[in-house]
């Protein structure tokens, strides 16, 4: 693998291996970005995978991907802002297209509308407090106890690098970023005596397809950090893998910062 690859040609090349055979997952808005990347992987690596998002034309653009390279994949629409009937509703279904058995939880979907505190709609707080805290709290309490009583399960949420500094925007997306954080530790303290194991990923400043209108800005951001570029979603994906897999046993409640050195480093001062 090269650092100069992109993330469509290390997707494309994929090799498959067995590290998560016979584990099912589920991986939330995952029809582009990280979580597209993170379900590729996790499926390259034997896991069987529901796709979620609330367009079922893409996820089944995912799905069949996934089936091409040999993986398996079921598309299964959410739209997370909804009712907390929905939710529920939604991670019913989604085990349900899984067997019944839903071993990984990647609460991946998110919304980011950084702007100015005063510039922030009704509509987009609702949202972040729906999508990024809401939303990943309905679906641990619907399926974490179910890997509980089984005495094994791997649970990783999506943070953000934004989540232990200051910025001058983004108060609350930043916010909702650091409460997945310190949820990832209350649940971690919580259902890791019973063999859950609660961790997150959190993302540097990341190029996807939701911002790719930014690229300029994102390379002038990421210029000065050890990795000199910005986060491919797929950096995170092999992150997530990681952590579900048995090399990470020993990994509970933490956060792994896979942001180039952005906030762990300064090489100018």
């Amino acid at each position: 693998m090269s650092i100069n690859e992109t993330n469509s040609e290390l997707l494309a090349s994929l090799r498959p291996d067995t590290q998560l055979a016979g584990q099912t997952a589920i991986v939330t808005g995952s029809s582009s970005g990280i979580g597209e990347a993170i379900a590729h992987v996790l499926a390259a690596s034997g896991a069987e995978v529901v796709v979620s998002g609330r367009d079922a034309a893409r996820l089944q653009g995912v799905v069949d991907s996934i089936a091409a390279a040999g993986g398996r994949a079921h598309a299964v629409p959410a739209n997370l802002a909804g009712s907390y009937a929905d939710l529920r509703t939604f991670a019913r279904e989604a085990a349900a297209a899984l067997g019944g058995r839903v071993d990984l939880l990647v609460n991946n979907a998110g919304v980011y509308p950084v702007m100015p505190t005063e510039a922030m709609s009704d509509h987009d707080l609702d949202a972040i407090l729906a999508t990024n805290i809401r939303a990943p709290h309905v679906l641990v309490a619907a399926l974490a106890p179910g890997m509980a009583e089984r005495g094994t399960g791997s649970i990783v949420n999506i943070g953000s690098w934004m989540a232990r500094v200051g910025t001058s925007s983004g108060a609350m997306y930043t916010a909702s970023k650091a409460a997945i954080e310190q949820m990832t530790r209350n649940w971690s303290a919580e259902y890791g005596p019973r063999g859950v194991r609660v961790n997150t990923v959190a993302p540097g400043a990341t190029l996807t397809p939701g911002n790719a209108e930014f690229v300029a800005a994102l390379d002038a951001m990421t210029a000065s950090t050890v990795a000199g570029r910005p986060v491919r979603p797929i950096d995170i994906a092999y992150a997530v893998r990681f952590l579900v897999s048995d090399q990470a046993e020993f990994i509970h409640g933490s956060i792994l910062d896979v942001d180039g050195g952005m906030v762990g480093t300064r090489l100018k001062f």
